[in-house]
């Protein structure tokens, strides 16, 4: 450019710089989230987390006084971005209760939190279906909406109390748990989704003499890489040594193209867990119809060399983390 084009950039530049905001042209704002409180007692805004969720907009952080708040809440696939935010911190100072069964409810309407929005994120407090029979599914969380967070959470069931589940087909939801608690008997984490559970504790609950338990039940589309991860995490349980199953082959509907893919990785196993049979199958399909596989793990539960647990060499290792997980096709990164 000619030296006098550079001084006349140069001077329209200063001359901007000069005039007052308002001579630009107005600027808009930057709006706070609605912050709405919610307190058993009466000291919030509203006294159930449905009303809250009802008059919300999307985008609200709705902060959960300490109590117990019984019946279904249910955050439509509209509500995107919602909070739900324990207002102590402590999980089990804020408890959303339920008590129904699929058998009668249905999946979705046994689950005591049904979430099927984008973007939201619930942290610091108890989800717990505490029906007492064991004949039937009933659902703690029902995870439906992609990119998921929930942290610092108790997730208590007994059959199949987390599901994560984009429909049929090959669409694929992502979730990410994080230093929460998860218990369960039966496929109690369980789902298609792109589901990570990091640093967090899963409790199998004891179902008695000479009756395995079973910690997941993928049914990962055959199209899809990523199911369910379990890294950084801890296997307990109250029941016998050589009990528990790390999962099996959920082929939802009888579909042949369910072919569920899951990876326990950097974890502590317990005595509970199975050496031969750790990966069982399930409705007539074997479980080496599934990707099934393990890599670092530590502990009592560790494979003794049984063959039938197959081990995930490191250089593959590295394209089944956390991140790869979740990244999907816009690089969502939660993790912690």
């Amino acid at each position: 450019m000619h030296p006098l084009g550079r001084r006349r950039t140069s001077v329209i530049a200063g001359a901007l710089a000069a005039l007052p905001l308002t001579a630009l042209g107005p600027t808009v704002p930057a709006h706070a989230a609605t912050t709405i409180t919610v307190a058993a007692d009466g000291s919030g805004n509203y006294t159930t987390v449905q009303a809250a969720l009802a008059a919300a907009p999307s985008g609200a952080i709705i902060r959960i006084k300490p109590g117990t708040y019984r019946g279904q809440v249910s955050i439509p696939a509209g509500k995107t971005g919602i909070t739900l935010q324990g207002t102590t911190g402590t999980a089990t100072d804020v408890v959303i209760t339920g008590n129904a069964p699929a058998s009668t409810a249905g999946t979705a309407g046994s689950a005591t939190v049904l979430n099927l929005a984008k973007n939201t994120t619930v942290t610091g407090m108890t989800i717990a279906n505490t029906y007492d029979r064991h004949d039937s599914q009933a659902l703690a969380l029902y995870a439906g909406g992609d990119r998921q967070v929930y942290r610092n959470v108790r997730l208590l069931g007994y059959q199949d109390t987390f599901l994560s589940w984009g429909g049929t087909g090959a669409a694929q939801v992502r979730q990410y748990v994080y230093k929460s608690y998860i218990e369960g008997a039966v496929d109690f984490i369980y789902g298609n989704g792109a589901l990570v559970v990091d640093s967090t504790t899963i409790n199998s609950l004891d179902r008695g003499s000479g009756k395995t338990g079973y910690i997941t039940a993928a049914a990962t589309h055959t199209g899809n890489r990523y199911g369910i991860l379990i890294t950084r995490s801890t296997l307990v349980s109250p029941g016998a040594a050589r009990s528990v199953a790390l999962g099996r082959c959920w082929h939802a509907g009888g579909a042949a193209d369910a072919t569920g893919q899951v990876l326990v990785r950097d974890s502590a196993l317990g005595g509970q867990i199975l050496q031969a049979g750790a990966w069982q199958d399930m409705g007539g399909f074997s479980w080496k119809t599934c990707r099934f596989s393990e890599y670092n793990n530590r502990g009592a539960g560790v494979s003794g060399g049984t063959t039938d647990r197959p081990m995930m060499s490191a250089g593959t290792a590295a394209n089944y983390t956390s991140q790869k997980y979740l990244a999907g096709n816009d690089g969502w990164n939660p993790v912690q």
